[in-house]
Parts: C-alpha cells; sequence; structure tokens
C-alpha cells in the first residue's frame, strides 16, 4: 500500500461527501414534485408525455396501485428488449451482420437489464448490434434506474406522511427522474467522455494497420452515451466485454475516478434526501455514517490484500503486489477501490477482474453484494435496502428498552417487522438455494472453469450477483448456456421484484400510521450508539447467513495460497 493509493481513497470520499448535499436537495425537490431551473426548458416535454399517455400525475396512488403499475411497466420493457435482440439480424442499425440472440440469452439479457442488474453472459462488441445497444439495453439504463429512485420517494412518502393513504404517482416520479436528473447529467457526462476519448459513432468498426504491418479491425459504436448512464446509473452493462477495464469506455485514471464517482454519487445525495424529507437531515447523515463505515472497512481489505500480492509468487521469488487481471494505467489502488465501489453499489461495471484477485481481496466484492448491496447500493435501491435493516435494527433496540420500538415518528410494529425480514430473506434462500443446485447438478458443474473451492467461488459469485442485481462476475465461469441462462434470470427476477413488493407495502402501511413525537425513552437514531448498531445489523443479518459459503469458497482459498497450492 502507498500514501498514493491512499489518497486516492481519500480524495474519492472527500469529493462525494462534498457533492452529498447539493445533489440531495435536486433530488428533494423532484421527491416534492417542485419546479427545477430546467423545467423552463423540460417542463413542456414532460406535460407533453402526460397528455400522450393519458396520465394525470397529480393522481396519488395507494402501495397496491403504485407495485402493479411498475410491474406492468417493467413487464412490458422485458418483451421489448426480448424481441428486440431476438429480431436483432433483421433490424437496421446492424452494421455488422450480427444473428439474432438465442431465446435463452435474449431471456437472460432481457431479465438482467430490466432489474438494473446488467448481467452479460455475452461479449457486447461481437453480439449487439447498435440498435440492440441502444434501444435494446440502454433504454433500461435510464428506466430502470429511474425505477429504483421512483421507489425510493415511495418509501420515503411512507415515512413522512402522516395518516395517508397513497405514496405517491409512479409514472409522474419516473418522468422527472429521467427528465430532470439522469438525461441532463448524462449528457454533460457523454460529451466529458467523448472529449476523453470514448468513441460515439454509428460505425461498425474502422480498419487500421497495426505497427507490425497487420490488417485489423477495430469495432466502434455509441459507447460513450451508453458508458455515462450505465455508471451514473449504477447500471454495469459495458459496450465491449472488457467493460470499463477496455480503453475505449474507460480510457484514462480521470475518466476512472470520475466513473467511480458517478457510481455513488446518487446513493450519496439519496441519504440526504431521505433526512430532509422526514425533517431532520441528522438521519441521512446517520445512514451514510453507516454506509461509509462499512465500504471503508472493504476497501482496506481489499487494498491491502491486493497490494501484499499472491503468496505463491513470493515463494517463486516475485516480489510486489497482485497486477494479475489489472491494467498498467490504473494500478492496484484505482483497481482496488473501483472493485469495492461497484459491488458496494450495485453498479458490476470492472475495470480489473475480480477473479484474478487474491482470495480474500476477491471475497469483500463478493461480501458486498451479500449484504444486500446497501454499502451505498444502487441508485434508489441501496436506500431503501438500508432502511428495511434500518427497521429491523430500530425493532432490536426496541426490545432493549422495553417498549414498542419507533423510528423518524413512526411506530414499527410486527407488520412492518414481518414485511422486512421477508424482503431481506430473499437474498439468502434464492443464493444458497441455486448454489447448492448448481454446485451438484452437472449442467452446473460445466460452468466453472476451476476446480475445486476457486469452481465453488465462481459459481456463488454468479448467483450473488444476480440475485443482489450486481452483474460483475468471476470471468471463470461459463455463463452462456441454456442452464445459467435461464436459472440466473430467474435469479435476477427474484432479487429485484421480490424485495420491492415488501417494501412498498411497508411504505404504504407506514403512511397510514399517525406521527409519533419522540419521548425521552425513545431510543435515538441519529447518533454513534444508532451508527453503530446499524452497522452491526447489517453485517449479521446480511453477513452471517453467508459464513458457511465463504469458507467453503474464498477462505478455502486463501488458505490453499498460504499453503503454496494453486486453484
Amino acid at each position: 500500500m502507498t500514501l498514493q493509493g491512499w489518497f486516492l481513497i481519500l480524495l474519492f470520499v472527500g469529493i462525494l461527501l462534498a457533492l452529498t448535499k447539493p445533489i440531495g436537495l435536486w433530488l428533494h425537490a423532484l421527491y416534492e414534485g417542485r419546479r427545477t431551473p430546467l423545467h423552463m426548458v423540460l417542463g413542456p416535454v414532460e406535460r407533453g408525455f402526460y397528455r400522450l399517455s393519458g396520465i394525470d400525475p397529480d393522481a396519488e396512488q395507494g402501495w397496491r396501485r403504485y407495485a402493479i403499475h411498475m410491474l406492468l411497466f417493467n413487464v412490458a420493457l422485458l418483451i421489448l428488449t426480448y424481441a428486440v435482440l431476438r429480431l436483432q439480424g433483421v433490424l437496421p442499425g446492424n452494421p455488422q451482420g450480427l444473428a439474432g440472440l438465442s431465446p435463452d440469452l435474449a431471456f437472460n439479457t432481457a431479465v438482467s437489464f430490466t432489474t438494473n442488474t446488467n448481467w452479460q453472459s455475452y461479449g457486447g462488441e461481437s453480439t449487439m448490434s447498435n440498435l440492440s445497444q441502444m434501444l435494446g439495453l440502454t433504454i433500461h439504463n435510464f428506466l430502470s434506474a429511474a425505477t429504483g429512485i421512483a421507489l425510493a420517494f415511495a418509501l420515503f412518502r411512507g415515512f413522512a406522511r402522516r395518516s395517508a393513504a397513497t405514496i405517491g404517482n409512479f409514472w409522474a416520479d419516473v418522468t422527472r427522474v429521467t427528465l430532470y436528473l439522469l438525461l441532463p447529467i448524462c449528457i454533460v457526462y457523454t460529451l466529458f467522455l467523448i472529449a476523453s476519448g470514448v468513441p460515439q459513432t454509428m460505425a461498425g468498426a474502422v480498419d487500421v494497420n497495426t505497427l507490425e504491418g497487420a490488417r485489423q479491425s477495430i469495432l466502434l459504436g455509441p459507447v460513450a452515451s451508453q458508458e455515462a448512464i450505465k455508471m451514473l446509473g449504477t447500471n454495469g452493462g459495458g459496450f465491449f466485454n472488457a467493460n470499463s477495464a477496455h480503453p475505449f469506455e474507460n480510457p484514462t485514471a480521470l475518466t476512472n475516478l470520475v466513473q467511480m464517482l458517478s457510481i455513488f454519487l446518487i446513493g450519496f445525495g439519496l441519504t440526504w434526501t431521505f433526512g430532509k424529507a422526514v425533517g431532520n437531515t441528522r438521519q441521512g447523515w446517520a445512514i451514510l455514517s453507516a454506509m461509509v463505515i462499512l465500504f471503508l472497512a472493504g476497501v482496506t481489505v481489499t487494498y491491502w490484500q491486493e497490494a501484499a500480492g499472491n503468496p505463491i509468487l513470493h515463494q517463486l521469488g516475485v516480489a510486489g503486489g497482485n497486477m494479475e487481471g489489472k491494467e498498467v494505467r490504473f494500478g492496484i489502488a484505482a483497481s482496488a477501490l473501483f472493485s469495492v465501489v461497484t459491488t458496494a453499489a450495485s453498479c458490476g461495471a470492472v475495470n480489473s477482474m475480480h477473479d484474478s484477485f487474491t482470495a480474500l481481496g476477491g471475497m469483500i466484492p463478493l461480501f458486498n453484494i451479500q449484504l444486500g448491496e446497501v454499502v451505498i447500493g444502487g441508485v434508489g435501491a441501496g436506500i431503501y435496502g438500508f432502511l428495511l435493516f434500518a427497521i429491523l435494527a430500530v425493532f432490536v433496540a426496541g426490545l432493549m428498552v422495553g417498549r414498542t420500538p419507533e423510528y423518524v415518528g413512526k411506530k414499527i410494529e410486527s407488520r412492518e417487522v414481518k414485511l422486512a425480514v421477508l424482503a431481506i430473506a430473499v437474498l439468502p434462500l434464492v443464493i444458497l438455494g441455486l448454489t447448492s443446485l448448481s454446485s451438484v447438478l452437472q449442467q452446473g458443474l460445466a460452468g466453472p472453469l476451476n476446480k475445486g473451492p476457486h469452481g465453488f467461488s465462481e459459481i456463488l459469485y454468479a448467483f450473488t450477483s444476480a440475485v443482489g442485481n450486481n452483474g460483475s462476475a468471476f470471468a471463470g465461469l461459463t455463463a452462456n448456456t441454456p442452464y445459467y441462462n435461464g436459472l440466473l434470470g430467474v435469479a435476477m427476477w427474484f432479487g429485484r421484484f421480490f424485495v420491492i413488493v415488501p417494501m412498498l407495502a411497508i411504505a404504504g402501511s407506514l403512511a397510514a400510521k399517525k406521527y409519533t413525537p419522540e419521548s425521552a425513552g425513545s431510543f435515538p437514531t441519529t447518533g454513534g450508539l444508532w451508527v453503530g448498531l446499524l452497522v452491526g445489523i447489517v453485517l449479521i443479518l446480511g453477513g452471517l447467513t453467508f459464513l458457511p459459503s465463504l469458507a467453503l469458497g474464498p477462505i478455502a482459498d486463501h488458505l490453499a495460497m498460504i499453503r503454496g497450492q494453486l486453484f
């Protein structure tokens, strides 16, 4: 580890903390439906959408109606994307003449981008046409991200409203987030990437002569526009197979820093928005403090392990850190930081190969996802996932002080606790169940390229990534098979919507409750004790469930490494 590496990490966190309140203020304006400076330009566009679709943005919805509209919207997008991918070979915008995707791969990809997972069982540049990238995938990058933020707004209203029967309007929330937040930032972001050397063209490829005198075809496409929303919306699906390790997606150290910042930007801001929505910004800072503690702990372990290097190579006389699977232009610190950022959020973009990390270095990205993608988390999904843990934390605190638990003025009763447990239990049940199944079936065992603990880790990481809606992978798993495409697609759907529906039910239940003022007997939810309890609950509920699987995978790998054994 170096001072330069730690400076990068501290600079990264410092910039985000400075931007938390400004982005939180903008998000709060959208949460309340207030005018922004952009309404002068985009207001007519918003009203035009409502007129064309027959939507009244002022018509509030109860949680059931909100959930039904959200589900129907996502099902319609899934069907559209599946059709585009299957018909790719006969559609325009296909300069390379690529064929349509197989049914299982099209299903997996359509579910993946609908759920904001962006898992890729294919190489983007050799599988997807320009039209498929733009219409089939990039549209999801915007709308799945907007859906996540809209859902966070719905839960905020549940906590903030008193004796209310509604939690907002899904269509209005999604439209405003897309028009006034995601699109404007991405336009500027795209221009920055183009200026930095990222391609933005409808051309399929350019032929060049290499230094050796050979003729090479270099693939191009509308990369910058997809890259911007890929990072800002914590999507992660790369235009190229190498993702953000590819120089056409992430060419410089500056673009690398900006990409990492953009992954966390909205997640940081939403914590402040929550505090503002419930009338106490200290509540938001307390949640952010717990998130940052978990994040810095993960970065420390990953950076330490990658900088220490591989003991097997040290025994062979090769000193230094672990540079396997990493780009020289980024180095160990920036690669370790990126890996923790992308898995602490539900992004899944990578600038290095997680499968090539040391055993414990690769364990942290895996563990981040297994915590429930709540260490900052995806846009919207992170904060509403963390609030589910907060409900359980305040329930535990209420048991300790011997009174009905309360959180930001709302009594937390058995209904909310049961729903929170139901939402949180989806991850361990589906991850461990499908990993176990794939570890004994021949179709599952045919996937990993490595045997033993590391091969198990590849299977475990795949289902962890799918259920956690992350999308990154231990690249040693051959996932483009009917078995994995189908099962991972089901896992992604469960991981997204079987958490959302109980969460919306909690929002509806809380909105109907009266406000309960704090009293001398109330458990404080803004100080250091509360932050420590939050961290502990996340680690216990999100972590202990996975200790058996971690022992079989990364920890067994680590023991093999220090004994000088190869995978």
